[in-house]
């Protein structure tokens, strides 16, 4: 078994299941708490979500307890008695994303940092992730919410939308340990923040996507990139990821480096390269190589620089090209700024 989660769902009117909380999600279970799962939930084929009503949880509590497994029969034991659905979602095999359950279960197991970005199967997912109008009330199916909006004002209160969406903001899931972030809004559950990382207003995490370690964020995490310890984003810098036009080339930021303010990358960095304040680094972009006398020694596109350290990428205003040297110099990162306990 890959992972298991037990949880509680918001469905709409239609019977929809809108998300799923998972408060002690299982990745890689032991082989017998597996089997015991089974049988209690059983029979089972492949990955599922099905709904778990108090007769099975409770069984299910006492097959947890017997095999050692405390924390989650703590977290099942909790549930008993809810007034939403309680689902569990098995996932057998890292297979395409068949239901709703199984992806909020690995959007989890990401942003509890039990597996790293790029190591799940997440083929589906838009598909199994209904669009859902996110407010101060919860989740809300998109054709109910006008109705959910009038019933709160008749009843004295305002119901604010935060956002119509098919992934909710990290923070009303998991808040990892170690970690500050300024605006909840802009990190999606499925983001994936190591310890030490402040992402300050400007900085966005997509899912499947996050920081290794400490780092600085004030610019913008894409889909499928992973930024290395000790790196700094620099205010309205970005990483260029891969979901627009299909693309199958992954970036990723080795660690101590930095991306000066509105800068960014198309190509992967190695560890201590720099990217000068408003420079854009793309695949494509003709790059003058410099020898340490700051004489140029060839050009060539961008992506043959990709995955190197101890590069520094400049903009030279008066030859109005693209410049890479080697960098001498690396970041040191202002540990007060970063101490996040």
């Amino acid at each position: 078994m890959l992972a298991f989660g037990l949880g509680l769902a918001h469905r709409a009117a239609d019977g929809t299941i809108l998300d799923v909380y998972f408060p002690h999600p299982l990745h890689a279970p032991s082989e017998a708490l597996a089997t015991g799962i089974r049988e209690v939930l059983g029979p089972i084929e492949g990955s599922t979500t099905i709904e778990v009503d108090d007769a099975r949880l409770g069984r299910l509590v006492d097959r947890l307890d017997a095999l050692g497994a405390p924390e989650l029969a703590n977290a099942a034991r909790a549930l008993k008695g809810a007034r939403m659905l309680t689902v569990a979602t098995v996932l057998e095999g890292d297979d395409p994303i068949g239901t709703t359950g199984e992806a909020y279960l690995k959007l989890h197991l990401l942003s509890w940092r039990l597996v790293t970005p790029n190591s799940l199967n997440l083929e589906g997912i838009f598909a199994a992730l209904p669009t859902v109008a996110w407010t101060s009330e919860g989740p809300f199916a998109v054709n109910e919410l006008p109705a959910a909006q009038l019933q709160a004002r008749v009843a004295g209160r305002t119901l604010t939308v935060h956002g119509v969406d098919k992934f909710p903001r990290m923070v009303d899931y998991v808040i990892p340990a170690g970690v500050r972030i300024a605006d909840a809004s802009r990190i999606r559950l499925g983001a994936y923040l190591g310890e030490g990382t402040t992402v300050m207003h400007e900085g966005q995490i997509n899912f499947n996507a996050g920081t290794l370690g400490a780092g600085m964020i004030e610019g913008r995490i894409s889909q499928g990139v992973v930024v290395g310890a000790d790196t700094d984003l620099g205010g309205g810098s970005s990483t260029m990821g891969t979901l627009s036009g299909g693309g199958k080339e992954r970036v990723s930021i080795g660690e101590r480096c930095l991306i000066g303010a509105n800068g960014g990358t198309g190509i992967s960095l190695g560890d201590r390269c720099t990217i000068a304040a408003g420079v854009y680094v793309t695949a494509g972009a003709p790059v003058t190589l410099l020898d340490d006398n700051g004489t140029s020694v060839g050009v060539v596109k961008g992506h043959e620089l990709s995955g190197q350290s101890d590069l520094l990428f400049i903009h030279n205003a008066e030859k109005g090209r693209l410049e890479c040297r080697t960098n001498r110099s690396a970041i040191e990162l202002n540990e007060a700024l970063h101490a996040n306990n």
